[in-house]
């Protein structure tokens, strides 16, 4: 029987970027996600479908909003009667110097797309974050920091403003350390714009020190290749914990 989800009510979390938010985490952890009744995705085929992990090759693949949304559900943010969908925006290797993300390209269009329907399912749904990680892209294209600025600004202003949530909570992270410290001068420009995108808009910029990539974390990888850009599967889950405080240090709940 098809499922009337114009009949929930949803806090609407916007997650997008490139890979790491997309999720390529990998490796065992110490207590694994559980699917809920009140977490749910919107996919990029405008399907809604329970959030779980996926798994890829006999592995399992994670992403750092399952965190989020169990944190957000723990903590009693969820109001009775409502539930959680994550809008799943984010796709790898992709920036905005590659024409991906800025406000004509296909990404961006397709995320306010997704949230556009998201909204159109019921008039109760309300957008409550936007959970932003990517930059790799950008940094290996040698951008600019006022390039980066500009753009990441842009687009924050852009999704506040068409949806009419003038301090609609933005959250960015750091890399990797493990890239980050062999690709230092490509990467100081993206991350201090990034950092200074959150503070002008009054977002929060996470912090990923102690966070291991999979090269650091897996005797084995399921697509075979040393991987120092992502997030190791331990690491996402701590990575959405990290968004989550800083969501709260926002909205003060």
């Amino acid at each position: 029987m098809l499922r009337d989800f114009g009949r929930q009510r949803f806090d609407i979390i916007i997650q997008a970027g490139q890979s790491n938010s997309e999720g390529y985490g990998f490796g065992p952890v110490e207590k694994p996600y559980e699917p809920s009744d009140r977490i749910w995705y919107l996919n990029g085929d405008l399907t809604i479908s329970t959030a779980v992990e996926k798994v890829t090759l006999n592995d399992i693949q994670s992403n750092f909003s399952l965190t989020f949304a169990r944190e957000y559900l723990d903590s009693g943010l969820l109001e009775e009667g409502r539930d959680l969908l994550i809008i799943r925006s984010a796709v790898g290797g992709t920036g905005f110097l590659d024409n991906r993300w800025g406000q004509k390209d296909d990404l961006y269009l397709r995320m306010l797309n997704m949230t556009d329907t998201a909204l159109a399912l019921s008039g109760e749904n309300r957008i409550k974050a936007l959970l932003w990680h990517q930059g790799e892209t950008d940094a290996t294209l040698n951008s600019s920091y006022k390039t980066y600025y500009d753009n990441l600004m842009g687009l924050y202003r852009s999704v506040a403003e068409r949806y009419g949530v003038p301090d609609l909570p933005f959250i960015a992270g750091d890399f990797v350390q493990d890239w980050k410290s062999k690709n230092a001068a490509i990467c100081e420009p993206v991350i201090s714009a990034a950092r200074d995108v959150c503070r002008d808009c009054n977002g929060r910029f996470v912090e990923t020190d102690g966070l291991k990539s999979n090269m650091q974390e897996l005797d084995h990888h399921p697509f075979g290749w040393e991987d120092d850009i992502h997030f190791s599967r331990r690491s996402v889950y701590e990575l959405g914990r990290r968004y989550f405080a800083a969501y709260r240090q926002i909205t003060g709940r």
